[in-house]
């Protein structure tokens, strides 16, 4: 099978941080060298096809937040060990550094969300040998990174087994308040600007949905509409709100609520869905 990447640079396991491997690739469809950030469980040493989440960041941010920000690798290991969850592997890949956030969609000659969906899955595959081809494959963000997992969801529901967003931005135009770029030049179809256009226009049957937001948070108000939208289109998902605003604190205490989603539709998948 031919490379998909020109290179691929690991981290020595001697000199990570337990279970974390840095991982820098040279990426296609971002035309330059790219970050992730992988945590794979102790449990992997033993175990093939391990389940796969990508988590993605948000605005001004980069690769290595979830962890280092949002304890996520701690929080996984922690609810593996309960056996609250299957053991599984967390990609947490930076955005492709676009500006102060490139949203995770196509624009210029750079494609962020090919970027997400194809090349990422690969270089795990690539650093990682507990996944493979066979691996299901969960989304989950925050803010910006819940537009991103979110609408991915929508764009390619083959691919994914599930999907959550925590503090989501709904619509790519509530990102310009964040930015001092514009969007010029992004991708501008409904299913590249909006969430709920492309759960909508999803060609195949959605993966399993969740998403929650702080009352506090700024972008309460549309959380709850993208949750009255998806309701009156009969679209299936679980929705939740919660103390707390848009903030980290919130994030790391309820991420555990997304993967145990996740790991309750893991458990609960047929051979061949």
């Amino acid at each position: 099978m031919p490379r998909m990447f020109r290179t691929l640079e690991v981290s020595d396991p001697a000199l990570s941080p337990p279970g974390l491997r840095f991982v820098t690739v040279k990426s296609a469809a971002l035309g330059q060298r790219a970050d992730l950030l992988l945590f794979v469980p102790p449990q992997a040493a033993t175990l093939q096809d391990l389940p796969l989440v990508l988590l993605l960041h948000g605005a001004f941010s980069s690769h290595w937040a979830w962890a280092f920000q949002g304890g996520a690798h701690l929080t996984a290991q922690r609810l593996i060990d309960a056996g609250d969850i299957p053991p599984l592997v967390l990609a947490m890949p930076s955005d492709g550094l676009w500006g102060d956030g490139s949203g995770y969609v196509a624009h210029g000659q750079q494609d962020f969300e090919r970027w997400i969906v194809d090349e990422v899955p690969a270089a795990v595959r690539a650093a990682c040998s507990a996944c493979s081809d066979a691996s299901p494959l969960c989304i989950a963000g925050l803010s910006m990174g819940g537009f991103g997992a979110l609408r991915l969801a929508g764009r390619y529901p083959r691919r994914f087994v599930a999907a959550a967003g925590h503090s989501s931005v709904t619509e790519a135009a509530q990102l310009d308040a964040l930015m001092a770029e514009t969007r010029a030049g992004w991708a501008a179809t409904p299913a590249d600007r909006g969430v709920f256009a492309a759960l909508r226009e999803a060609t195949a049957p959605l993966p399993a949905l969740r998403f929650d937001c702080g009352r506090d948070d700024p972008f309460m108000g549309v959380n709850r509409q993208l949750h009255a939208e998806l309701q009156a289109a009969g679209i299936a998902h679980d929705y939740a709100e919660h103390d707390g605003g848009h903030g980290w604190a919130y994030w790391a205490r309820h991420l555990q609520d997304t993967l145990r989603f996740f790991g309750q539709t893991l458990v609960n998948r047929t051979p061949t869905s």
